[in-house]
């Protein structure tokens, strides 16, 4: 992705998000009705989603709204599909600005979307959930990610995902060291493998997001949750210990070459394979690639040498030792212009069905009801990643890209780059993050 694209969808983002908070120029809804009278008259709903096809989600859902249209004919579930982020944001925000979102869509629980829900144009889904009987099957992490800084609830959770450091046992044997105890260990663990001829991490950084993830990890150890949610108000400042931290952790990450060389320019696929081919001692990345790294799919050359370790501490953590990045993915909304006895219906059908649908694919679900089936080709590693996520404590680290002002995350995708590159210091970072911060944040979190 261009850097000017990257700022292109910033700054449409914005735009869209000003119209979006305009009284007038269009219909609005009533958020808290969620019991709309009349009759179910069948007709084609739409989702609009940030998902691939072949998203275990997807193929889940478009099987069951095959099932509804079965006893209701005329219905049908039209998926409209931009699985690229970026491109997924701008469509939505724009499509919100114009008052043209569809019955269902798919959305984090940012600044923009608490904006849709402040104007009642998305429906309370705490309400609707417990209307439908099922709110009490989630489990707590699931909707709390889902959750405005309010505490209020808009999205319906999918999916369940818990993010772990994947490392290859016998790369960590050949240069002589386990696994790190403390974050603060990654420098020495890096330049260790790096002696023994290892690369010593595998990831994605042409898309901002997985190195963004490892923004995140220090001042999450350092002060915990709420340090973001400060930090992304301008309440906070990376001055303050757990941002200094963070800043001198990364350049010390570069220092030490922990990621491959030219690791700005790689995909996500190009990680996936440097690491599964046994090119590289340590990948970062979610239970979403169970069937990748913990099923016979893995080459069995590196196959008995995988294993996982959670995001270690830091001395004097606020934190738990199983408090790590445990998401429930990207929400669904439900659109209150058209949210009417059909749409209601279908939702009481599909998501009475969806999640022990879903967690026979082998996924896990956001529900503690149901039990995800494993794989007859998995390996002891896929159930061990599904009990360390079924024991997550309640604190979540939080991704800062669903966090940060479009703007102010733009500028520390950028930056986060040339930090861990070494063209830029850690008080340059400090400060052009705090200043595009101070400047943005008023007029996004208003």
């Amino acid at each position: 992705m261009t850097k000017n694209w990257t700022l292109a969808v910033a700054t449409a983002a914005l735009a869209a998000l000003t119209l979006a908070g305009c009284s007038g120029g269009g219909p609005t809804g009533d958020s808290g009705n969620i019991d709309p009278t009349g009759d179910i008259k069948p007709r084609q709903i739409s989702w609009l989603l940030s998902r691939n096809s072949a998203d275990p989600v997807v193929t889940t859902m478009q099987g069951i709204a095959d099932e509804y249209a079965k006893a209701h004919p005329g219905f049908s579930l039209k998926l409209v599909t931009t699985p690229d982020r970026p491109s997924y944001i701008q469509k939505y925000e724009t499509l919100a600005a114009a008052n043209k979102l569809p019955e269902l869509f798919d959305t984090d629980a940012t600044p923009f979307a608490q904006n849709l829900a402040k104007q009642g144009r998305i429906i309370d889904e705490e309400k609707l959930l417990k209307d439908l009987g099922i709110y009490d099957s989630f489990r707590p992490n699931a909707l709390d990610y889902q959750r405005f800084d309010d505490g209020s609830l808009y999205m319906i959770p999918l999916e369940y995902q818990a993010e772990y450091f994947w490392y290859n046992k016998a790369l960590f044997e050949k240069a002589g060291i386990s696994v790190p105890e403390s974050l603060d260990d990654f420098p020495a663990m890096c330049t260790a493998l790096t002696k023994a001829g290892v690369t010593p991490i595998a990831i994605d950084g042409a898309d901002g997001w997985p190195l963004e993830r490892y923004v995140s990890y220090q001042p999450f150890r350092v002060a915990g949750p709420d340090y973001i949610k400060q930090l992304k108000t301008g309440k906070s400042s990376l001055t303050e210990p757990a941002g200094q931290a963070m800043t001198n952790w990364l350049s010390d990450l570069g220092s030490a070459g922990c990621f491959q060389k030219g690791f700005s320019s790689k995909g996500y696929s190009d990680a996936q394979n440097l690491f599964t081919s046994g090119g590289a001692a340590v990948y970062n990345i979610g239970t979403w690639e169970l069937s990748s790294l913990a099923t016979t799919k893995l080459d069995a050359s590196v196959r008995d040498d995988v294993d996982f370790f959670t995001l270690p501490m830091t001395d004097g953590s606020p934190t738990a030792a199983n408090d790590f990045v445990v998401t429930s993915g990207i929400g669904v909304a439900v659109n209150s212009s058209t949210f009417d006895p059909l749409v209601k219906d279908f939702l009481k059908f599909a998501l009475s069905k969806y999640y022990s649908t879903y967690a026979q694919s082998g996924a896990l679900s956001p529900t503690k009801d149901v039990t995800t089936t494993i794989p007859a080709d998995a390996t002891p590693l896929y159930q061990k990643a599904i009990d360390s996520a079924n024991s997550a404590g309640s604190d979540l680290v939080m991704p800062w890209d669903t966090q940060l002002d479009p703007t102010s995350n733009t500028t520390v995708q950028q930056d986060q780059v040339l930090l861990v590159q070494g063209d830029m210091s850690p008080d340059d970072f400090t400060k052009t993050v705090d200043d595009v911060i101070t400047q943005n944040a008023p007029k996004y979190f208003k």
